[in-house]
């Protein structure tokens, strides 16, 4: 699975401006409840219940916010790049301006599991990185979504 297969073009914005995490994850939230037919109010309240466990900013400026929802049949995920970097108390303390929010069907959890290792082993690619910062339409995100490097490292 490539990080492409998880995003639909209309998941992914390349500007937006949030002043905090929960506004953040809540501009997530009404995009994903364009995607994947479930109330915003639903899948904010199920992203910060997962952020109040711990932040799942995962360092290098990004974060993965995930969650199950019932009635999902597949996994979804919707890219956001932020012009400002947020605070999102993140494991190495920098603010973020990635973020990958995966959606997962509530009774799949090992494919979700799979999909969230998926997504962080790709964002750690410091190159992938890189070209998401520059990419300046959802289209040239999600191709370098799908067409992401492969490191030669699992």
């Amino acid at each position: 699975m490539d990080l492409g297969e998880l995003l639909d073009t209309g998941a992914i914005s390349a500007r937006l401006n949030a002043s905090s995490k929960r506004q953040a994850l809540s501009i997530v939230a009404d995009i994903a409840a364009r995607s994947v037919g479930c109330k915003s109010a639903e899948i904010l309240a199920k992203l910060m219940q997962r952020e109040r466990l711990g932040s799942t900013g995962v360092g290098h400026g990004v974060a993965v916010p995930h969650a199950r929802l019932k009635g999902l049949e597949r996994m979804h995920g919707v890219f956001v790049r932020l012009e400002t970097p947020i605070d999102f108390g993140s494991v190495d303390e920098q603010p973020v301006d990635l973020i990958f929010a995966l959606l997962a069907p509530a009774d799949h959890p090992a494919e979700h599991l799979r999909a969230l290792a998926r997504v962080s082993r790709g964002l750690r690619q410091a190159d992938l990185r890189q070209q998401l910062r520059q990419a300046r339409t959802a289209d040239a995100i999600r191709a370098l979504m799908v067409h992401e490097p492969r490191s030669s490292a699992a």
